[in-house]
């Protein structure tokens, strides 16, 4: 990978969001996401729009986010459920195989790999 951006490299806006996509598909589908799908509404859309804004702003591209809820914190909206080791691990899978099906780089991914994990580590509230 350049010096881009993780925002620039996945393709911006458009990019982030089929990021997202894939990412909502596969927690939507997969066994092993179970807990996590169990989390959220039926229909996916309205969140996938949260987390399309929320990983763009934190990728490096424009602060979609912050100016729609006035924070990028997320430990709030995420405080009334259980979020133990197993959802982190659930929300890791779902992302590490949407990174790859949307043909990231490895580099890419690797790069990642330890910001969503810390990311989805300090979500965690049990």
């Amino acid at each position: 990978m350049t010096d881009a951006k993780p925002y620039i490299a996945l393709g911006e806006r458009e990019g982030v969001a089929a990021l997202v996509g894939r990412f909502y598909d596969i927690m939507d589908t997969a066994p092993e996401a179970g807990v996590i799908r169990a989390m959220h509404a039926e229909d996916l859309t309205a969140i996938a729009g949260k987390l399309t804004d929320y990983l763009c702003e934190w990728l490096g591209g424009p602060k979609y986010y912050s100016e729609k809820t006035g924070t990028v914190c997320l430990t709030r909206p995420h405080a009334a459920y259980k979020l133990d080791e197993e959802a982190r691990d659930q929300w890791l899978y779902c992302m590490e195989r949407a990174l790859a099906e949307q043909d990231a780089s490895e580099e890419l991914r690797e790069l990642l790999r330890q910001p969503f994990f810390r990311i989805a580590d300090v979500m965690r509230n049990s």
